[in-house]
């Protein structure tokens, strides 16, 4: 098992309500959170300050996607509206609408170059971003779909719905494969391991499913948390991934064994959440660690190998 230390390197603050989402952006040290305020926030991880407000938005943020091959901000906001920044231009480049309740989720296939918003509606909507029209969208479920993951090849996707399902698509023709029901509680958390072998799903349920890729079959089933698991995050490079939960606490995982590694909280003595945690993310060039949660701050923590 790998041996890791973690350190807290800084605590965040400048929102003045919860933060819902985090991402990386164009610069190494860009980090871009958003939530209940009015607008996405840019803070320079080099030194650790708040950089500017990057755009003004209209409700609440759920969603945010940095496309780095268009370097564009995809951010899905509580109206249901879907909004595309460039950072080039510097200015929103198109406003998508379609969906009229929130959108929870945001993934991107480069390969064809296809925007996916998944809504509190029950359905996906597929857009192009070259052009910015709207291709299709899926009539998933009469209940919020929560969460979209997207394996490495980009020809898979799994939806992950509020009535404890995991919907598996084909990404070439958004064909249906596989109906997945092994949670008992809604799906609020997915991703694909980055050699495409497993689909992890965390659920309100509190359980990490493991599923191998090969006909999405249940591998293991981890009591992971004490409540919700919201994000699932791999390490860029090394065979780790980490989640986060509604319990205040981030667990880091050996990617291979699926074992417990290290659990970040403060009842073990970190400076840590003290309410839920809501998203992290890798930064892909520092290796950090980036949580936020509702008690408004972003916390950048260093996981690193030890001897």
């Amino acid at each position: 098992m790998l041996n890791l230390s973690v350190q807290l390197d800084a605590i965040l603050s400048g929102h003045q309500n919860p933060i819902y989402t985090v991402e990386n952006g164009p610069d190494p040290s860009d980090l871009l959170t958003g939530g209940n305020d009015k607008g996405v926030v840019l803070w320079d991880l080099q030194k650790m300050i708040f950089k500017k407000v990057l755009l003004p938005v209209q409700s609440s943020v759920y969603a945010l996607h940095y496309i780095s091959s268009l370097n564009y901000l995809c951010i899905g906001e509580r109206s249901g509206e879907v909004s595309v920044y460039s950072f080039e231009k510097n200015e929103i480049v198109a406003t998508l609408n379609f969906h009229k309740k929130p959108v929870f989720e945001l993934k991107f296939l480069n390969i064809k170059s296809e925007l996916l918003a998944a809504s509190e509606d029950g359905t996906v909507s597929v857009w192009c971003l070259k052009t910015f029209k709207k291709l299709h969208h899926l009539d998933l479920s009469n209940q919020t779909v929560r969460t979209i993951a997207i394996n490495a090849e980009e020809n898979i996707i799994a939806f992950g719905t509020k009535d404890a399902k995991v919907y598996i698509f084909d990404a070439n023709d958004y064909g249906f494969k596989h109906l997945l029901s092994e949670h008992t509680m809604p799906v609020t958390s997915m991703s694909f391991s980055p050699d495409g072998k497993y689909l992890l799903s965390g659920g309100r349920d509190a359980q990490l499913n493991i599923y191998e890729t090969i006909g999405f079959t249940l591998v293991k089933q981890i009591t992971a948390h004490m409540f919700s698991i919201y994000s699932i995050a791999y390490h860029p490079h090394l065979a780790l991934f980490a989640t986060a939960s509604r319990d205040k606490s981030i667990k880091l995982w050996d990617a291979n064994t699926f074992d417990l590694i290290k659990t970040i909280s403060f009842e073990k003595g970190y400076d840590a959440h003290k309410l839920s945690i809501n998203k992290i993310v890798w930064n892909q060039h520092t290796h950090q660690l980036i949580s936020v949660g509702d008690e408004k701050l972003a916390y950048v923590w260093s996981v690193e190998l030890s001897e």
